[in-house]
């Protein structure tokens, strides 16, 4: 081998023999990320509030030559976090995913759907956070905690103040964790996607409105993937980032870099 193939060597983003958790892993982006972080070589455990939906996505891996198990929890119910995620023996990766939006004109924001979105998105991924770094540091073997966040944890947007406020306080709560978190060996980082191009998410695009106002904003002349995030979650888990903490991984086509 040349001296320069010395210097380094083949990286890599196989995750075999680590337990990855996955909150919000029954639809859409968790559900994408749960069997990506599977194929990657992880066992899953994931996470959600719906055990049907545990149930379909735990086969769909375990029949696909992966390994999951499923793991009822309201995330919204610390007694629940604290008896079904701080209880378990080790966790090598979480994926912080489990959110929600509602959007409305600021102006007409109800103190529910406030305190929903707050709770939801800032609270609940909080203690779920706070949960995990106390059986990783109870292990002592490190991990990755992986915040899933948003390009609306950069920017702002109409109709999204809460979204924005809640996704902002990821962004800071990514920063200061990785700061106190780095003396144990955990590394704490974001991903911040922009719209994703789902099954859920088409409907809004029937809206010329919406739909011109998405691809105005974006470089990329068109919406992300569900792989492309997979992708993102994958790399931040894996080997080969593990000089990167702190960080926000925006997969969003460009929209922050306007």
């Amino acid at each position: 081998m040349t001296e320069a193939m010395d210097m380094v060597e083949e990286p890599t983003l196989r995750l075999d023999g680590k337990i990855a958790m996955v909150t919000g892993a029954g639809r859409g982006l968790g559900r994408a990320c749960a069997a990506g972080l599977a194929k990657a070589g992880a066992k899953v455990i994931a996470v959600s509030r719906t055990a049907s939906e545990l149930d379909s996505l735990v086969a769909d891996i375990n029949e696909g030559g992966g390994e999951a198990a499923a793991l009822v929890c309201d995330v919204m119910d610390p007694d629940e976090i604290k008896k079904k995620i701080q209880s378990q023996d080790r966790i090598d990766i979480l994926l912080n995913n489990a959110g929600g939006n509602r959007p409305e004109p600021f102006v007409e924001i109800s103190l529910e759907n406030l305190d929903d979105i707050l709770n939801l998105n800032v609270r609940a991924a909080f203690l779920v956070a706070q949960a995990v770094t106390r059986v990783m540091i109870n292990t002592g073997k490190g991990g990755s905690i992986i915040h899933m966040s948003s390009q609306m944890g950069h920017v702002g947007a109409p109709n999204r103040t809460v979204y924005c406020t809640t996704k902002h306080g990821i962004e800071g709560l990514t920063k200061a964790m990785a700061v106190e978190l780095a003396p144990y060996n955990i590394r704490v980082n974001s991903v911040a996607p922009t719209f994703v191009d789902t099954p859920m998410t088409k409907p809004f695009f029937e809206n010329p409105e919406f739909s011109e106002y998405v691809f105005g904003n974006l470089a990329a002349d068109k919406l992300a993937s569900l792989q492309d995030i997979a992708n993102a979650v994958i790399f931040l888990a894996s080997p080969a980032a593990s000089y990167i903490t702190g960080d926000s991984l925006r997969v969003d086509g460009g929209w922050t870099a306007w």
